[in-house]
């Protein structure tokens, strides 16, 4: 039995400038500048800060967060899917 001091160990680490994606392999949508109550901040590119549920994370590892489109609300995946139109070659 863990101890009350002991962090969980079943809880992604997270820190903030962690990159965004909406799949495994998927192109960066993101990052994220912080926390919100229950959630994540999220700056999405273009489009702003969104606060994303964390039960919305599929996986956290390596600095690269990857979120469960599912659980998500609509406006931002309107976001997200419009994430690179604004950038030049």
């Amino acid at each position: 039995m863990q101890s009350p001091m002991t962090p969980p160990t079943n809880r992604p680490q997270i820190s903030i400038g962690d990159h965004v994606f909406l799949e495994q392999g998927g192109e960066e949508i993101g990052a994220v500048r912080g926390t919100k109550g229950h959630g994540l901040l999220v700056y999405v590119e273009g489009a702003g800060d969104f606060v994303v549920p964390v039960d919305a994370i599929r996986s956290a590892r390596y600095g690269k967060i990857v979120l469960d489109a599912d659980k998500l609300d609509e406006r931002f995946l309107e976001a997200a899917r419009h994430a690179h139109e604004n950038e030049t070659m």
